[in-house]
């Protein structure tokens, strides 16, 4: 059978490479993709980013179904024109989407349904909005309300940076009409965690767990970035608090959806901010949902499915998840990002990526924003590749990483070299960065 991915990233080359692995497959085509995607076997690109277009290529190649990455396709509804177009197709409907692509609408969401998260508000005009920021202090969070690309979040330390936020993204237009509204959230403390899940309206297959580091730079110091790494598992997701998570943060989420009549269906990724303490009285939070999964968790995840991810996604859409099981890896995935120089203000394009280390069964370098001009790969973008590794442990599975990018090069490339540090000894950490605790909301 054909499938249809759509999107241009590293989440959409890693769901492309999952599925193209599957007996069943005969090819995925990625809709507009990018350089990695148009050299990889059994996957074509397709130079198209029309809704309508796209449905026609549907059902002129005959797509046995669509799966959709990115976060803006499901706010501009393609669920709702493929379905209505008869078409096959996994993600949320555009009301649906809301989730994320409004975190004022999340946030009034979770308050109605009772997910714990972070106490806020939300403002239009300026002069309210640093009103309340002299009243509640820093450390604070300021938020875009719509979609930034994973850039609309400053965690301020200072009451200024905060008012400079709010100029930048009320008065300054620094997000367009994302930042027309601002979400002003508390401050938490503690572990960020991605919990990322399968929905189908009614049933709910959790995916394995896995933690990203959003910061730019080691130590978790440096800007909020659409990410710079990743692993699975996540070991700060025991038994105990996963099956917490289920029961206050995802069931919640999707019979509330439901209460709502807007039945989810998609990927649902849960952001969580996890406290200290006894995993029976720790506290969990939630940060924000995404209506896809997570880029780059999506890359160590797809590393660590061993079963045919094709049937999975098919019974999701005949709203027969509860059928599906996923067949898991016990290694560990580990992904390290290499952005462009000038992420993740104003990226540099046009790098030719001189370097690329050959793809092995333990280790795979996921394309993001590159693209093939004849027979060179460019930079296209601030998050070039994701170099992902397999390990019998997250030690080796980084030591392989890192090894793979001393062969990868491309003109000033910037990587963290400390990924996955929360989850190892001192020892194990690539660059040895400085162990204190980083939080923040993204």
């Amino acid at each position: 059978m054909k499938l249809l991915v759509i999107g241009s990233g590293g989440r959409e080359h890693a769901l492309a490479w999952r599925l193209a692995r599957s007996p069943r497959v005969q090819t995925v085509y990625v809709a507009p993709g990018n350089g990695g995607t148009a050299r990889a076997s059994q996957i074509e690109n397709v130079a198209l980013t029309d809704i309508n277009d796209l449905i026609e290529f549907a059902r002129t190649e005959k797509i046995a179904y669509t799966v959709v990455g990115p976060e803006a396709p499901l706010a501009a509804g393609i669920v709702d024109a493929f379905q209505a177009a008869g078409l096959k197709i996994f993600g949320p409907i555009r009301e649906a989407a809301q989730l994320e692509s409004s975190k004022d609408y999340a946030k009034a969401f979770m308050v109605r349904h009772g997910i714990p998260t972070a106490g806020y508000e939300s403002f239009t005009e300026a002069g309210a909005a640093h009103r309340y920021i002299d009243e509640h202090g820093a450390p604070i969070v300021i938020k875009a309300d719509g979609l930034a690309a994973g850039k609309g979040v400053v965690v301020a330390a200072t009451p200024e940076e905060a008012h400079r936020a709010v100029d930048d993204m009320l008065g300054g237009n620094a997000f367009g009409e994302a930042g027309a509204r601002v979400v002003i959230e508390e401050f938490l403390e503690g572990e960020e965690a991605s919990f990322i899940v399968m929905c189908d309206g009614h049933n709910v297959l959790p995916l394995a767990t896995s933690q990203d580091h959003k910061r730019l730079l080691d130590g978790d110091h440096g800007p909020n970035t659409g990410g710079m790494g990743a692993y699975s598992p996540a070991p700060i997701v025991s038994p105990a608090l996963h099956n917490r998570i289920m029961r206050e943060i995802i069931q919640p989420a999707i019979t509330g959806m439901a209460r709502d009549g807007v039945p989810y269906t998609g990927f649902l990724y849960a952001g969580l901010m996890i406290g200290p303490g006894p995993d029976a009285t720790r506290s969990i939070k939630l940060l924000e949902f995404n209506c896809r999964m997570g880029d780059p968790e999506t890359q160590p995840i797809m590393m660590r499915i061993k079963s045919d991810f094709s049937e999975t996604l098919e019974l999701a859409i005949a709203g027969r998840l509860d059928e599906a099981e996923i067949e898991w890896d016990r290694r560990a995935a580990l992904g390290v990002v290499l952005a462009a120089a000038g992420y993740p203000g104003s990226p540099r394009t046009g790098d030719p990526i001189t370097r690329l280390a050959p793809d092995t069964d333990e280790c795979v370098v996921f394309h993001a924003g590159t693209t093939l001009d004849g027979d060179t790969l460019k930079t296209s973008g601030g998050r070039v590749l994701c170099v992902t590794a397999l390990g019998d442990s997250l030690k080796r599975a980084q030591a392989t990483a890192y090894d793979a990018i001393t062969r990868t090069h491309f003109d000033g490339q910037q990587y963290r070299r400390d990924i996955g540090w929360r989850a190892l000894p001192q020892s194990g950490n690539a660059a040895g960065a400085a162990r204190n605790p980083g939080s923040g909301s993204a």
